[in-house]
């Protein structure tokens, strides 16, 4: 009982969150109702002719309104991103609800491995394709970044390919809305074994930059760190 009123309760949430999220699609995508409903009424079509054709129209009508369902699901779907993305270009973490979102074959941190005090910032990604660093924010202050962490990755993993990716629309750039698909698109380089361990390598330096030892404030003129390594 409690599972079927826990369904019932779910399922008014589900529908709110997808009337909202096809209002927002119509802001910005203002022929989806028409494009959403040619898809729905030509996959159904296309079933039921074949449906009359082969003398089971009853049967393929059944199975053309499901296909038309997916369909017109996948569809909205895609351009309901498309339109959250477009709605988000050019504002601080855009990047990041983009590598939350992508598909498999990447393992992307949405948290940046480099910013600036303007909010500029570089994303890093793992797949098949190597590594590929993301640059989001102004150009100018982020291409020095960009180049910093490729030099930084070629010392830590040189046998691995990095690309270096800056969003924005600008020439040489990539649009928001096609990072996805930009990164989807890189050549495969390297193995599976090799996407993990590379992971590995980047998360050990990361907990070991983590823990080093920071100064909590200036150090005194003239002071150095003894031969140690850490200061007592």
């Amino acid at each position: 009982m409690t599972l079927m009123a826990r369904e019932k309760s779910d399922t008014p949430g589900r529908l709110k969150q997808i009337r909202q999220a096809y209002i927002m699609t119509k802001q910005v995508d203002t022929k989806i109702g028409l494009i959403l409903g040619g898809i729905g009424l030509l996959t159904f079509g296309v079933f039921l002719a074949i449906g009359f054709l082969i003398g089971h129209p009853i049967y393929l009508g059944i199975l053309g309104f499901i296909v038309a369902f997916l369909a017109t699901a996948i569809v909205f779907g895609r351009r309901a991103e498309r339109a959250a993305f477009g709605q988000m270009e050019g504002q601080p973490g855009a990047v990041a609800a983009v590598l939350n979102n992508i598909r498999r074959g990447w393992s992307a941190n949405p948290t940046p491995v480099a910013v600036t005090r303007n909010q500029d910032a570089v994303y890093r990604a793992v797949g098949r394709a190597g590594i590929a660093l993301i640059g989001e924010g102004n150009p100018n202050r982020v291409r020095p970044l960009l180049a910093s962490e490729k030099r930084k990755m070629a010392r830590v993993v040189a046998d691995v390919p990095v690309h270096d990716i800056m969003v924005g629309d600008g020439e040489g750039e990539v649009p928001l809305k096609k990072l996805q698909i930009t990164l989807m698109r890189l050549p495969r380089a390297i193995t599976p074994a090799q996407v993990t361990e590379t992971n590995d390598r980047l998360r050990a330096l990361g907990d070991l930059l983590s823990k080093a030892p920071i100064p909590k404030g200036p150090m005194p003129k003239g002071a150095r760190m003894p031969k140690g390594g850490q200061a007592r």
